[in-house]
């Protein structure tokens, strides 16, 4: 993925190599770029340059420098939005879920269509991983909270939209809300881990269709457990 760079202006050579990255989907918003001297190694440039087109991005809003934590590509200023009305439970639950009919279930039918083997692996994997941790014994509900987003989320990658991608942060915070209210559900484990099942042997198999209805059985269960969840507790005090 990171090759040293040709001739030319060097700052400018390494931005459009970071922003190729992204058009091309292999770094996503949210994703880490590599530690400065690990990354200017890898480019074949020198650390002063890379800061320089570093800064150009953050100025264009491409990328994000965090002190002490280092460089992520941004969040587009619309997804920054979304995640910041999330954030402020602005939505209301029913418009999460409606958000995840959204963007979900064109996903799986896409990523079912594209077949790509590279990706479908990912998702297997994060199957996988999910399956294990939901068969515990005793179940770490915080990982597997982000072991449920992370298969969720490898299929929106796999559907090859780059649209969709731009939303992959909103998604995991709307997933995390709605998981906080689902997850621990009596009998909801159970059942989301045969939808998910049902979700990846369409995806894997090549059927958009049957992939697209698993997946839209599979919200309306986390819809109805959440709210049946939300009217047993009643108001907040």
């Amino acid at each position: 993925m990171w090759v040293p760079l040709q001739q030319g202006r060097v700052p400018d050579l390494i931005a459009d190599r970071i922003l190729a990255l992204i058009s091309s989907e292999k770094l996503h918003p949210g994703a880490k770029l590599p530690p400065e001297r690990e990354l200017a190694t890898l480019l074949g440039t020198s650390r002063p340059s890379l800061r320089e087109a570093l800064r150009s991005l953050q100025a264009k809003g491409i990328v994000e420098i965090r002190h002490g934590a280092g460089v992520f590509v941004a969040d587009p200023a619309t997804t920054r939005n979304l995640r910041e009305a999330v954030f402020a439970e602005e939505m209301s639950l029913a418009e999460l879920f409606d958000m995840r009919e959204v963007l979900e279930l064109p996903a799986v039918s896409w990523a079912a269509a594209n077949q790509d083997k590279e990706k479908l692996a990912d998702v297997r994997k994060a199957f996988e991983a999910l399956d294990e941790a939901s068969a515990r014994d005793e179940v770490d509900w915080a990982r597997l909270q982000q072991l449920d987003a992370a298969f969720h989320l490898s299929i929106v990658r796999a559907a090859g939209n780059r649209f969709l991608s731009q939303t992959l942060t909103v998604l995991q915070d709307i997933l995390a809300r709605g998981m906080e209210t689902t997850l621990q559900v009596p009998g909801r484990l159970e059942r989301s881990r045969e939808d998910h099942r049902k979700i990846l042997e369409a995806v894997l198999s090549g059927q958009p269709t049957a992939a697209r209805r698993a997946a839209a059985a599979h919200i309306r269960g986390a819809r109805k457990a959440a709210f049946s969840r939300l009217h047993a507790e009643g108001p907040s005090a």
